[in-house]
């Protein structure tokens, strides 16, 4: 087991960054972003270089990809680590890319966006659901009208067409389609193209800022590697609407008055659930104030009353679970 307590330093409102979960045969969901967003390739050369070092590492460190995907400004990593911590692999990884971009442009400092996001996974439940979102990033961001037409992604591999060099290990995911390799890939292709994915805010929707996973993995998290995990809800597991309907459906306020200027009992309850149990799903101060048209110190003061409003937090709660049970 490995703890990576690098950078594990205070941000924002003394909030420190939880050291990272390592194992030998942990499923990580990695993105690393540009700095402040900006393009980390910028001609085919680039995507070139970044594969050729994302090859080098993965024969030197011996670590499984089962998906990756290069965008203009970020990447995204579908990756199993094996003896060598996924914080020694990526440091590598990013360093060297580093290196070689500020060689080519000239440039200095850094190009990637501080520390990147690691999310541990929950194998059987997100194995495939991640290899397709990675997969169909360039089609929801509007840059390919499908997975097969963009160039620097595993999908390809997947496919038969095996730009990327192979690095890509496609087929402990295509025998979960079936044993018959013909077989297995039109199912794949029939999975990727058939309706419906993951939602974004189900990637995000982390416990304790670090798993994807139901309860019954994180206690298995836990055990195999002795380390707390604080309990709570998943971040993002619900959106902002969907919280606030609930709440409209709880105490018959609509969404116009919960933003409005009115400062009617109902419409004041409402707005303070709202806070309250979008704090729960990770949500900060600023987005729930832009969301119900507030300045963010009134959703500050909002947040102070959380005792007085305890049960009634639970019964949104309650709400959010059966909305959603309904939509399967």
């Amino acid at each position: 087991m490995f703890i990576d307590m690098g950078k594990s330093i205070c941000y924002g409102l003394g909030m420190a960054r939880k050291p990272r979960i390592e194992f030998e045969g942990a499923l990580y969901h990695v993105i690393t972003r540009g700095n402040q967003r900006q393009q980390i390739f910028n001609a085919t050369e680039d995507y070139e270089r970044y594969l050729k070092i994302l090859e080098d590492y993965k024969l030197r460190y011996d670590f499984l990809i089962y998906a990756y995907i290069l965008m203009e400004n970020h990447v995204h990593l579908l990756m199993e680590t094996k003896e060598v911590p996924l914080s020694k692999i990526l440091q590598g990884i990013n360093q060297r890319y580093t290196m070689y971009f500020n060689r080519r442009y000239a440039t200095v400092g850094h190009l990637f966006q501080g520390r990147y996001k690691a999310m541990l996974c929950e194998r059987d439940s997100y194995l495939l659901s991640l290899v397709k979102y990675i997969h169909m990033n360039p089609v929801r961001l509007g840059r390919a009208k499908s997975p097969a037409a963009y160039p620097w992604s595993s999908h390809r591999s997947y496919i038969g067409q095996t730009r990327g060099r192979g690095i890509a290990d496609c087929e402990p995911v295509l025998k979960t389609f079936g044993e018959h390799r013909r077989k297995a890939l039109r199912a794949y292709r029939e999975y990727i193209e058939e309706k419906g994915m993951l939602r974004r805010e189900d990637v995000y929707a982390t416990v304790d800022q670090r798993i994807v996973g139901d309860e019954r993995f994180v206690e298995e998290v836990k055990k195999r590697t002795g380390r707390s995990v604080v309990p709570g809800k998943r971040r993002y597991l619900y959106t902002l609407p969907e919280i606030a309907k609930a709440v409209e459906e709880m105490y018959a306020v609509s969404l116009k008055q919960l933003r409005s200027k009115g400062r009617g009992e109902e419409s004041g309850r409402g707005r303070r659930l709202i806070s309250l149990v979008a704090k729960e799903y990770g949500y900060k101060g600023q987005a729930v104030a832009e969301y119900l048209w507030r300045d963010p110190s009134v959703i500050t003061r909002y947040l102070e009353e959380e005792n007085r409003l305890g049960s009634e937090v639970e019964n949104v709660h309650a709400k959010l679970i059966e909305n959603r049970n309904k939509q399967v």
